[in-house]
């Protein structure tokens, strides 16, 4: 399932992200420094979500966050809206 996730404080506008299961499939930055989010997008393709929310969360460029923390908090949003239901 593809969902979309606005950032916030980072020069990417949005990610795309696609999930089966608990692992990430895909990831598609929108915007941003294309080297940095390419990276970050091959490097979570086929981890746990788990896995991609530890690696990346907390990491910082400006403003308290970055492209790989806003990775994690949509992961993040993720998990919490499918235990919702």
């Amino acid at each position: 399932m593809e969902f979309s996730y606005k950032t916030k404080g980072v020069c990417a506008r949005s990610i795309l992200i696609d999930v089966e299961d608990d692992t990430v499939k895909g990831v598609r930055f929108e915007g941003g420094c294309s080297g940095n989010t390419q990276g970050v997008a091959r490097l979570a393709k086929g981890r746990k979500i788990d896995e991609v929310i530890s690696l990346c969360k907390g990491i910082q460029c400006r403003g308290g966050t970055s492209c790989p923390d806003q990775l994690a908090r949509a992961l993040e949003q993720i998990q919490d809206q499918r235990k919702e239901g």
